[in-house]
């Protein structure tokens, strides 16, 4: 009988591997099923001069409040009903971040060259606009066979492989040893961002035994294998205040605070006393108080 590992970890574990510099890839999409309980881990930690690779909302918003980023790598960064995040909005306006602005599609091929341990992949997306001209560290290449017409192959854009040193992601379930199963609409990029990374953490709702992961959701969303994991951390809620179905929805009235406090210096001291300086427990009390 083949026993599994037991790679369940803490939140302070999770961070005591992390260290400044490093490139970290956060899942999730915009404010839906993030690990905002890992998140918060790094806001009480000293750690500094990040470089964060996402699908953007309140991970990189929170992130660069805390003034722990160097430079955000992204898509977009949005909280859904809140276009587009504020404090990230005022990071970037204020030149606070270095910025890689990439196209949906261009940093899904960056995170897929890296999972494939590729230099890059070709695409055409970005040809036609200003992203070359904004990055010059994208090249083109072209392409080694022959057009349509029979001439010359097509020059594409060589998307850079986007390596992580460290990838969190949240997971619905999960047993002890990493294999973990989303139950809500989509997957999002977060296979790739474990597969694109040297060490993938991942926090979860529930751990449950191995032969359990069957009971909810199909097979196919078994998608995240302990092979990807370097660590798991029970996470109840550990979502909030993003959406993770189908065990709850987005905060959208604690949404709404957190966005107010942008620009707001007196409401951002008050909300990161309140709900930032502390621990991961008090954490859910002081949201538990408010419910």
């Amino acid at each position: 009988m083949t026993t599994i590992p037991d790679k369940r970890v803490t939140h302070d574990e999770v961070v005591a591997e992390l260290r400044d510099g490093m490139t970290i890839g956060i899942g999730g999409w915009a404010s839906r099923r993030k690990p905002m309980s890992l998140v918060r881990a790094i806001l009480r930690s000293p750690l500094k001069d990040l470089t964060i690779v996402s699908y953007g909302g309140p991970d990189i918003g929170l992130l660069c409040a805390a003034g722990k980023v160097r430079k955000a790598v992204y898509g977009f960064v949005s909280l859904d009903t809140i276009p587009l995040e504020p404090h990230f909005r005022i990071a970037r306006q204020t030149g606070a971040v270095e910025a890689m602005e990439l196209d949906e599609g261009m940093m899904l091929l960056g995170l897929q060259a890296a999972a494939w341990r590729l230099p890059f992949l070709p695409t055409r997306a970005g040809l036609g606009s200003d992203l070359l001209r904004v990055m010059p560290e994208i090249e083109t290449v072209r392409s080694p066979y022959p057009g349509p017409d029979g001439g010359e192959g097509e020059e594409l854009v060589a998307m850079p492989a986007l390596e992580l040193d460290v990838a969190l992601i949240h997971m619905n379930r999960a047993d002890r040893a990493g294999n973990a199963q989303f139950l809500g609409p989509d997957l999002y990029m977060d296979d790739l961002m474990a597969m694109a990374a040297t060490k993938t953490f991942l926090s979860t709702e529930r751990i449950v035994p191995t032969e359990q992961l069957g009971n909810e959701g199909s097979f196919h969303t078994q998608r995240i294998s302990r092979l990807m994991v370097t660590g798991v951390v029970e996470a109840p809620h550990g979502a909030h205040f993003t959406e993770c179905p189908p065990d709850y929805g987005r905060d959208e009235a604690f949404q709404k605070e957190y966005a107010a406090t942008a620009g707001a210096p007196d409401q951002w001291d008050e909300f990161r006393r309140r709900y930032l300086d502390v621990d991961e427990a008090g954490y859910q009390q002081a949201i538990g108080a408010r419910a």
